[in-house]
């Protein structure tokens, strides 16, 4: 009897013990699945930036990446450049707030209109001492709260 649950004491041991993170695991990188590229953080960008005329559809979180949907009128869409411009201003609240500028280049000359979504990875938005951020986007209905 005393062999059986020093058996059963034993496999139970060893799953607990298999059951353990491995460190390759805690140390892995992690990187956010966004398609386009950072967000620029310049001042003169987002104070002199021209847009050409779009519409938000929606913008939201998904991790590391705000999501934008946007339509406007073109021949396809393919030639499409969008930017995501931070002003480099961090408002001191609580949270802090940084104020976005999203710009199209669109030299499309077509009536059609065509919808889009884009990806922006985000993370060097993130304000140090602080694990979110309130994203204010010009011409773009309410903030957008970034938890990290």
């Amino acid at each position: 009897m005393k062999f059986q649950k020093l058996i059963t004491l034993s496999l139970f041991a060893a799953l607990f013990l298999n059951m353990q993170c491995s460190e390759d695991d805690a140390t892995a990188a992690y990187e956010p699945q966004c398609s386009d590229v950072n967000v620029i953080v310049d001042n003169t960008e987002y104070q002199n930036a021209e847009s050409d005329f779009y519409s938000f559809i929606g913008v939201g979180i998904d991790g590391d990446c705000l999501v934008v949907s946007f339509s406007a009128s073109g021949c396809s869409g393919d030639t499409w450049e969008l930017k995501l411009v931070d002003s480099e201003a961090i408002m001191e609240s609580f949270p802090p707030q940084r104020s976005l500028r999203f710009v199209l280049v669109n030299n499309e000359a077509c009536l059609a209109v065509f919808t889009q979504q884009r990806e922006f990875d985000i993370r060097n938005l993130r304000v140090e001492g602080t694990d979110e951020v309130i994203l204010n986007i010009d011409n773009f209905e309410g903030p957008i709260t970034y938890s990290y």
